[in-house]
């Protein structure tokens, strides 16, 4: 049957949609022997050479995968990296290698990341009209005023564009009370996002004046990773996934 090509590549594995869309625009994508760089160009998996990178499409669509990873810091979100630096894939056995990040979290930040191959999958998940609530324990520099949680929590102008409205309320405050100590004060935040920008919680912290310390993502959506070691994973049950 004819899809769009992006379609093809995203139910295949080979990325979500999105990032199919861009393997396209790069011509990477080869089509019974012809480079396609066009994303309204349909092809029939069934009948059609589909090559990406050299690579011969199979004919029937793998089965999907979805897993729950708890990453570690000193880890990067994507499938390969120039700089040599490990990525997700390398926590994960050679039968997931196919799998890729749905979102990211950065380099020095940890915690629940979901990891697929079913990419109508992993392109809701990512939209931005489906606000996947995402949770946070953040610990920032010294101690937010009451206004500054306020300000957190109404959104703020963040680079030409206000900030949806989050949940922002202090768990923990560490006050070192040594009078010689050069230590400031932290406070650990629980924060609940509805929209995924990039780097969002570490740059309205700066401009807060509260610069993040550690990062790391205990929930998305109602999946959490407090029962779940940093840098082990485990498959999604059902009932997760439709939840999700």
């Amino acid at each position: 049957m004819l899809d769009r090509l992006q379609k093809i590549l995203s139910r295949h594995g080979i990325a979500s949609r999105r990032d199919a869309e861009q393997i396209i625009l790069s011509g990477r994508v080869w089509v019974n022997g012809r480079q396609v760089k066009e994303l309204g160009t349909k092809a029939d998996p069934d009948r059609d050479r589909i090559e990406v990178d050299g690579k011969l499409l199979q004919t029937n669509a793998p089965e999907f995968v979805y897993l729950l990873l708890n990453k570690p810091t000193g880890v990067v979100c994507t499938c390969d990296d120039p700089q040599g630096r490990r990525t997700v894939l390398d926590l994960l056995p050679a039968q997931y290698r196919h799998v890729y990040p749905v979102g990211r979290l950065d380099y020095n930040s940890s915690g629940a990341l979901i990891l697929t191959n079913d990419g109508e999958f992993a392109n809701y998940l990512m939209h931005p009209r489906h606000h996947v609530a995402k949770t946070y324990e953040v610990w920032v520099k010294d101690i937010p005023s009451q206004q500054t949680l306020k300000q957190w929590q109404e959104g703020i102008i963040l680079e030409g564009k206000r900030t949806l409205p989050a949940i922002v309320s202090i768990q923990q405050v560490e006050e070192n009370k040594a009078q010689k100590s050069r230590q400031n004060p932290r406070t650990k935040l629980q924060i609940v996002l509805s929209e995924g920008r990039n780097r969002q919680i570490r740059k309205v912290a700066e401009l807060l004046g509260h610069p993040v310390l550690a990062l790391h993502r205990v929930a998305i959506a109602t999946i959490s990773v407090a029962s779940l070691k940093i840098g082990n994973y485990r498959l999604l049950n059902e009932q997760e996934i439709k939840n999700l």
